[in-house]
């Protein structure tokens, strides 16, 4: 489709974007008389387009080839435009970022590793260009873009192929993401942390859904060995773990199996997170089972007062403080109250974090 085929028709943009700037100056350049529609983001402008409620949706060709393999949408859009549509800024591209674009778009399930090794080198001739001063950053960011969306579309063609290519087998751990996961390694699997230790892990609802992302997990605590980048697999040990999409505002359960409670014991307190909830599950003779008792994980106040704090003389000397600086001017009576508020919930909170408003 030309944009000369789009006149008098609703394109949806997303709001904010390039894209959107673009598409209004090629309105008033061409004279199309275009219904320009702009969407709070990504996902919503594609909904529209979904929804048959836009005639086309405007935007980098990367993001669109995603959205579309992400929705399993393949015979329903098409992607249309030459490189100059797919950017918008004023530079001309030089013949690197041009390559990309073509390796890009010539991803197919025979040119695979062909495609993978042009956009490799074409991405090295962007960074030497770089480093000389010949490139500007706009330009970098636009060729790093293009790289991993090349390397993501031969992934997913990857996955159906019955042989994966010597040269391709890293893509899956290298485009993997991070799942940040509300517990300490040390404190709950310090095993995986020092002696290599595999656990089976894995989601444990929405089971009747095909994951459709591949990642490793991280802690929340502030040590960038709180992760687990190796899992349990059928023939050897896998670098990533198959994962689902995350919902919004909708929370992701992952369990870890044949822990013990050896590794609660050795977790030592360390980086001050404490206990976790524990929950003990009898089972019926029948086959149903039952939750016997909730244990309650340490607090703030407790895990401080393992470390030897007064926790009596905290919220006090906060409290105090807080008088001076009302004194000096440097905080209202309303902002007195609504710290020493927050600090004695926090204290009284779990030592892991809470949803807003627990």
């Amino acid at each position: 489709m030309t944009l000369s085929a789009l006149k008098g028709k609703t394109v949806v943009v997303t709001k904010g974007t390039t894209n959107e700037q673009a598409m209004h100056a090629v309105d008033k350049k061409l004279g199309l008389g275009l219904n320009i529609v702009a969407s709070p983001d990504h996902e919503q402008s594609y909904q529209m387009l979904v929804d048959g409620k836009a005639d086309a949706f405007a935007t980098d060709d990367i993001l669109l080839y995603g959205l579309i393999a992400r929705h399993k949408s393949q015979d329903k859009f098409r992607v249309t435009g030459e490189h100059s549509e797919d950017y918008a800024g004023e530079e001309e591209l030089p013949q690197p970022v041009h390559d990309l674009f073509g390796a890009f778009r010539a991803v197919s399930e025979r040119r695979v590793v062909e495609c993978y090794h042009d956009a490799l080198t074409a991405r090295e001739q962007v960074l030497q260009m770089f480093n000389l001063g010949l490139l500007s950053l706009e330009l970098r960011g636009l060729a790093e873009r293009l790289y991993w969306a090349t390397c993501a579309k031969i992934r997913d063609l990857c996955r159906k192929l019955e042989r994966l290519p010597e040269e391709l087998e890293d893509l899956e751990s290298i485009l993997s993401d991070t799942y940040f996961c509300n517990f300490s390694v040390f404190q709950s699997l310090p095993d995986s942390w020092a002696i290599d230790q595999l656990f089976p892990i894995l989601p444990i609802h929405r089971l009747d859904e095909r994951p459709t992302r591949t990642g490793v997990l991280a802690d929340i605590t502030c040590d960038s060995d709180g992760k687990i980048d190796h899992f349990v697999s059928a023939r050897d040990v896998k670098r990533t773990l198959e994962l689902h999409e995350l919902h919004a505002e909708e929370k992701y359960y992952l369990a870890a199996f044949l822990v013990g409670a050896y590794q609660e014991t050795l977790g030592d307190l360390h980086n001050l997170f404490g206990d976790t909830h524990v929950v003990h599950v009898r089972l019926h003779e029948e086959g149903g089972w039952w939750i016997e008792e909730v244990v309650k994980g340490d607090t703030a106040n407790k895990v401080l007062e393992y470390m030897e704090y007064d926790v009596a003389e905290l919220y006090p000397a906060l409290a105090r403080d807080c008088e001076r600086a009302i004194r000096a001017g440097r905080m209202t009576i309303a902002e007195s109250q609504a710290l020493k508020r927050f600090y004695e919930s926090e204290l009284d909170g779990y030592a892991y974090l809470e949803p807003a408003g627990t």
